[in-house]
């Protein structure tokens, strides 16, 4: 099949403001969109600028707008967005270095504001720090994060304000306060509940509907916000 891609355009050093680019060229429909764009690039247009590592949905560099839709590039078949015409853009809320290429860095300085790691000063045991399978199944869906940013990208709250901790954070957080094995969940609590924390998020549902992994982003956050309110972890 034959489809049109039409890829926003932008180089700070050489353009005024963005632009589109289209590009007609033949499809399968099993073919990814990232398989497009490398097309392109290695065809048509060497300088077009996009991020991608591992291209099986595992790395999440290649996270960016298709078709109004915050996906990964090299998950989405062409089949699946019923359409001959594609649109490619960069992710919303962060500032663009080029082409599809977003910085990243306020995402990132947000998930290190929640202590997204293993807290536990207790004296080591012999062997391992033992959990049950159901304390394990309670935060299992937050593990399940790449951090390619679909779901803050995808939340207005974030667009309104880079400062709100945002969808990525708040799960991150989730995978730590929930586990039974860690002692820094008061703290994670406390920054949550902060101005740019968890009650800038007005459950509005894009953060799941985007999640490439599919986890229920909005349920975690609920759930965080339980824990704030009610002091208990359950």
């Amino acid at each position: 099949m034959q489809v049109t891609l039409k890829i926003f355009r932008y180089n700070p050093e050489t353009d005024k403001k963005p632009h589109y680019a289209k590009y007609k060229l033949e499809a399968e429909p099993t073919d990814r969109v990232l398989d497009l764009l490398e097309y392109v690039k290695g065809n048509f247009d060497g300088t077009l600028s996009f991020r991608r590592s591992c291209a099986h949905g595992i790395c999440g560099s290649d996270a960016m707008r298709i078709n109004g839709r915050n996906r990964l590039a090299c998950k989405m078949l062409v089949h699946e967005l019923h359409s001959s015409k594609i649109t490619v853009e960069p992710i919303l809320g962060l500032a663009i270095i080029k082409d599809l290429i977003v910085d990243m860095e306020p995402f990132f300085a947000n998930y290190r504001s929640v202590m997204p790691y293993f807290v536990n000063d207790e004296p080591a045991p012999k062997q391992e720090r033992l959990q049950s399978p159901e304390d394990r199944e309670r935060f299992d869906d937050t593990t399940k994060c790449i951090l390619c940013a679909c779901c803050t990208a995808s939340c207005p709250s974030f667009w309104a304000n880079d400062e709100y901790a945002g969808p990525a954070a708040i799960v991150a957080a989730h995978r730590f306060i929930f586990d039974s094995r860690d002692r820094a969940a008061a703290e994670r609590l406390e920054i949550l509940n902060q101005q740019f924390g968890v009650y800038r998020c007005h459950t509005i549902f894009n953060c799941t509907d985007a999640c490439p992994r599919e986890i229920q982003v909005t349920r975690a956050i609920g759930e965080v916000k339980r824990a704030i309110a009610t002091g208990k972890i359950d």
